[in-house]
């Protein structure tokens, strides 16, 4: 076996001594106090000690605090797989991209209530602003997407991390999430990078279409009636029209973190598309490589695109920006009114000095309109 110990989660044999380190670790302590803050410090601590493996530590630890999340700040968690058998095959989820963190702890989630393992989870390593956000997410089944490296290093890691992938779903039997590309889709116009699928082909043998269908891909369809970083995601746009140069710090990125976990987010859904290893079969094998990437990539997003759960607020959106009424049967003038006032709100929690309120409103209007417009095209 290659050597992934700088990338892979911790095996089931690492757990106890990484229990110890994070449970020194003041910051962890307060983030604990923070989660947990009805359970006593030592109570969280002997029921982390306790888990054996990976997946009993995010059953036991993580998904009550989803489940409370849910209560609290959600209409709820609906998912559907049944596009796929559940035999025991492993898959490479492939979705969207809304929210930093709950992304794939919602998967996570969502496949045990299907009784389903958990995936293996892609994190970029600008994200891991701690030591022990580092070494919490790998006692979470999280691997490490590294980014800050040169050209030929990033070449390497790159290759390694897609050998690491081919050897997750052949030889340790686990799922993955991957997002469809580095980062957010700010403007929700999610469209999959062809960069990651060149990655994800870098492993494997055989040619470019055997490696990808070594990894059992799957679109996946994440849908979030309400963003709570909507108006953070949109300050980011002006501050970007207007700062040259301007980049995202690390108390941004925990900012982001701390607002989509703990802001409302009205109905949630999880939807597969089937493996897309059927429909690569139909692919002639003598197409160039640069052809086929695009191709893959389309698949994708018209999988995500076709299985978006749209809410009023989505035909609100995509109407308020046409100055039409030609989605209108899908939504009542309550509502729309409702969605109107949320707007408005959003925009004014924007904390610029010279705040751009026509540009910010049109960049939400946007982000929910956006899924609409895809959805439309593809269907």
């Amino acid at each position: 076996m290659e050597d992934y110990s700088d990338i892979r989660p911790y095996l089931p044999e690492e757990l106890p001594q990484i229990y110890e380190e994070l449970l020194a670790d003041e910051k962890f302590r307060n983030m604990i106090a923070v989660v947990y803050k009805d359970l006593p410090f030592e109570a969280v601590a002997a029921t982390l000690r306790s888990c054996k493996t990976n997946t009993e530590m995010q059953v036991k630890l993580v998904y009550p605090v989803l489940t409370q999340l849910l209560a609290t700040q959600s209409q709820g968690l609906t998912s559907d797989f049944s596009s796929i058998p559940n035999d025991g095959t492993c898959y490479t989820f492939v979705s969207n991209h809304r929210d930093i963190v709950l992304d794939s702890a919602f998967l996570d989630y969502a496949l045990l209530q299907n009784k389903m393992d958990t995936a293996e989870i892609a994190i970029g390593d600008n994200l891991l602003i701690y030591p022990w956000i580092k070494k919490l997410v790998r006692v979470a089944k999280a691997f490490i997407v590294q980014r800050a490296l040169t050209m030929r290093q990033m070449l390497m890691a790159s290759a390694k991390m897609s050998r690491y992938m081919h050897y997750v779903i052949n030889e340790k039997k686990q799922n993955i999430w991957i997002a469809q590309r580095e980062g957010r889709a700010k403007d929700s116009d999610d469209r999959t990078q062809e960069s990651v699928l060149k990655m994800m082909a870098m492993g494997g043998e055989g040619d470019v279409i055997q490696r990808l269908k070594d990894l059992n891909i799957v679109p996946l369809s994440i849908s979030y009636e309400y963003d709570p970083c909507d108006f953070l995601k949109a300050k980011e746009f002006q501050l970007k029209r207007d700062v040259e140069g301007w980049k995202k710090s690390p108390a941004d990125d925990l900012q982001n973190m701390q607002t989509g976990i703990f802001g409302y987010k009205g109905h949630i859904h999880y939807q597969s598309a089937p493996c897309i290893n059927a429909w690569l079969d139909t692919i002639d094998p003598a197409t160039p490589k640069a052809d086929i990437f695009r191709m893959v990539a389309e698949k994708i997003d018209q999988g995500i695109h076709a299985n978006y759960s749209l809410y009023p607020a989505n035909y609100i959106a995509a109407d308020l920006l046409q100055g039409s009424d030609q989605r209108c049967g899908h939504y009542s003038a309550e509502e729309k009114s409702a969605f109107e006032a949320y707007v408005d709100k959003k925009v004014a929690m924007v904390e610029l000095e010279n705040a751009d309120k026509d540009f910010l409103r049109e960049r939400i209007l946007t982000m929910y309109a956006n899924p609409t417009f895809n959805q439309e095209k593809t269907l």
